[in-house]
């Protein structure tokens, strides 16, 4: 048999490697500032692009996309080459996959702070950036897919079965979530609207989190668990199971974000049905995960990189048990929307992608770099203090959602709610944010001291680019089943049926969830009354949208006693119909603002945005000066009409002519509103003249992109007639 000598690439995999430090720190810094902003809510005052709506979607990015996400990439360029006893297919694609990716890093860290987002969870970047992903993602996916053309390994290794998953759906996932109507080179609209646009944000939203963040670790376990402990994965038949029910089930689960929302029962039951299910399969890829390590416990004593894949295994299991827990109804009415979800999230982050890169890395470093690790003191004690701060982090955030659940729902013995005021909520959990802002502190201290070791380990290797190896080349595979062989050990050695077979299984899903929704229109009702946005609401929601207002409040009222008291008459599905993107949020930081229109007056709403402690005492929410100081730029408002024109809103040739006119009218109607405040006159006539004296520009309060925020706050939920519910429906024909 004929052997032949390779290389394998460990030039890439170092690449990622050092970007998954670079950019962890980053995102977790990040993340550590938006934690203390809770606390100093003014910490960053006036300095628009450090705003906490622009750096939200930059940490969970960050985290994401730059540390889970390179993480991943080192991972599997590093294993893949192994297991298929192949250098990667091109070192072209690699590097593009490399350079590709870390300029999409580069652009979303610029574009996110400047206020250019798309809103949609974990999809906030622009469609420029989209298609760059795109483009990406299928270098990976061709650079892997010609590796395993060229192995020399005849059999797929579990690990690279569920690599393949990560590719075909991850792609699926982001080019049909990203569709959208571009306006300009940095502003777009979703194509969907509403309820439909909420069902393919969270098909992806939740499986972004399964195909980027649990299929790709799972895969990385099943290889390095093995490799590190020096242990045969604990069972191949539960492997084999693991793997098709969880591709499977995953793809169904979305809706369990949209519970007792306007989505429609049917998806939102069958979410909850696969959502439960869920954790067979997780479950058994826990138990696999930490069998494998039997008769290697007293190995985890003494070595660093087991005892932070072992908690890491640990932490998928924990957030894969809570995860169908959180999407039964019941369950979900206390924790949607409060900090048991922001708990939830982060024991899979923290424990699970952390920890198990962490051990990833302690593990392949001194690998590549034919030497030992530097201190492995110093690895305990990161995987000590990081524990700590995983404990400090997810513990008050689990009292502080239960906390808010019981406040929220309230009553006195009159029917009336207990907490009224939204503020007493927040102010009662202020002390579970102070110990989630020291526990991310701890975790952050860990990762440094990693940093410090990993660079001294690096300093004393020797670096090995190009590793040596050699293996029997592959004879012609045969695509006839072998006496005795069982199909999945045929499909084990046929890529293109593994892959196609793997594409049907999570296509079925959101066929079934998503297509009925979009097609069937009288699965969404309308109502009459609800008309388009005015030009200047549009603008104004577009100003929302920049500066992240979705991320601390809702805007959709779940049929409760308890919301519908405080916030006003539920959300129906056809007050929706013409929002692109949808903003009903994942997280009330503060109240729901559905119905929030003539609720306040206009100045109250400027006074709001200026200082928001002056008109809600304790409040954390930070000013947004800008907003009543900067110009607003409203040329744009005519071609946004036309393409909502071409996304199915309703305007006219007339209204879209008209637009500037109609903007002028309204921003004048809410300037004159302003002005019966006297204290407003008297500031606003004292800053004119001192513009006018001192040959300044000035700019008329009718020109200010408070006025259109004003505008779109002002319409939110008046389109309904509260009083005659029963002539609001009428049937799409």
């Amino acid at each position: 048999m004929e052997v032949q000598q390779f290389h394998y690439d460990n030039k890439i995999v170092q690449k990622f490697i050092y970007a998954t430090l670079i950019w962890g720190i980053v995102g977790m810094l990040v993340g550590l500032l938006l934690a203390f902003m809770f606390l100093f809510p003014n910490i960053t005052d006036g300095i628009s692009w450090l705003s906490f709506g622009r750096l939200r979607p930059l940490h969970t990015n960050a985290v994401i996309f730059a540390f889970v996400g390179n993480a991943m990439f080192a991972g599997v360029y590093y294993s893949t080459q192994r297991l298929l006893k192949a250098r990667m297919f091109s070192n072209a694609l690699s590097n593009f996959n490399f350079w590709g990716w870390q300029a999409i890093i580069v652009a979303a860290a610029i574009t996110l702070p400047l206020g250019y987002s798309t809103s949609k969870e974990y999809a906030e970047l622009e469609w420029p950036i989209d298609i760059a992903i795109a483009l990406v993602w299928v270098a990976f996916g061709w650079n892997f897919i010609g590796t395993m053309l060229k192995r020399r390994q005849r059999h797929l290794y579990v690990a690279i079965w569920f690599y393949l998953a990560t590719i075909v759906t991850v792609a699926v996932l982001h080019i049909f979530n990203s569709l959208e109507l571009p306006v300009s080179a940095l502003k777009s609209y979703s194509v969907y609207a509403g309820v439909q646009d909420a069902l393919v944000q969270w098909w992806y939203g939740h499986n972004a989190v399964a195909f980027f963040l649990t299929t790709p670790f799972l895969g990385l376990m099943y290889y390095f668990v093995p490799k590190a402990a020096n242990r045969p994965v604990y069972s191949y038949r539960l492997s084999i199971v693991h793997f098709w029910s969880l591709i499977f089930i995953y793809i169904w689960a979305g809706p369990h974000h949209l519970l007792y929302s306007s989505l429609p029962d049917w998806a939102q039951n069958l979410g909850v049905a696969f959502s439960v299910m869920l954790i067979a399969p997780s479950w058994g890829g826990m138990i696999n995960g930490l069998l494998t390590l039997r008769g290697a416990w007293d190995k985890v004593r003494t070595d660093p990189t087991l005892k932070f894949m072992v908690v890491a295994i640990t932490g998928y299991g924990m957030a894969t048990f809570e995860g169908p827990m959180l999407s039964l109804k019941n369950v979900n009415a206390i924790a949607h929307f409060s900090d048991w979800i922001i708990a939830h999230v982060h024991v899979g982050a923290l424990a699970w992608n952390g920890f198990l890169t962490f051990g990833m890395i302690y593990w392949l470093v001194p690998k590549m770099f034919k030497t030992r690790l530097h201190s492995i003191p110093m690895a305990n004690f990161h995987f000590w203090i990081g524990t700590l701060g995983i404990i400090l982090y997810a513990l008050p955030m689990y009292v502080a959602g239960f906390t808010q659940a019981l406040m929220w729902k309230d009553f006195n013995p009159d029917g009336t709610l207990v907490y009224g005021n939204f503020l007493e909520t927040v102010t009662q959990i202020m002390p579970m944010y102070w110990m989630r802002a020291i526990g991310g502190s701890l975790y952050i201290v860990g990762f440094i001291v990693m940093l410090y070791n990993i660079v001294i380990t690096v300093r004393q290797g020797s670096k090995v680019e190009d590793e040596l190896a050699e293996a029997p080349a592959l004879s012609r595979v045969s695509r006839r089943r072998t006496a005795g062989e069982t199909y999945h050990t045929w499909l084990e050695r046929r890529p293109i049926q593994l892959t196609i077979l793997a594409t049907v299984a999570i296509l079925i899903g959101g066929v079934v969830q998503i297509i009925p929704t979009i097609l069937v229109k009288s699965n969404i009702p309308t109502i009459t009354s609800v008309k388009p946005y005015t030009p200047l609401e549009l603008e104004g929601r577009d100003l929302y949208i920049r500066e992240g207002c979705v991320g601390c409040h809702s805007q959709m009222i779940r049929p409760f006693r308890s919301e519908v008291e405080r916030y006003g008459e539920y959300a129906k599905a056809g007050e929706f119909v013409y929002d692109h993107p949808f903003l009903w949020g994942s997280k009330r930081t503060g109240p729901d603002l559905l119905r929030i229109g003539g609720k306040y007056s206009d100045n109250w709403h400027l006074n709001h945005m200026y200082d928001p402690q002056s008109t809600s005492s304790g409040s954390i929410m930070p000013a947004y000066q800008w907003l009543v100081l900067d110009e607003h730029d409203r040329s744009a408002a005519e071609s946004k009409m036309r393409a909502m024109v071409s996304l199915g809103v309703p305007y006219t040739e007339e209204d879209i002519t008209n637009a500037t006119a109609s903007m002028d009218a309204q921003a004048l109607q809410i300037e004159k509103n302003l002005y019966s405040d006297p204290e407003f006159v008297k500031s606003y006539e004292a800053d004119k003249k001192y513009a006018v004296e001192n040959g300044l520009d000035f700019v008329e309060m009718r020109d200010r992109e408070i006025v259109a925020l004003i505008a779109y706050l002002q319409r939110l939920g008046t389109d309904i007639k509260v009083q005659d519910p029963d002539n609001l429906l009428t049937e799409n024909k």
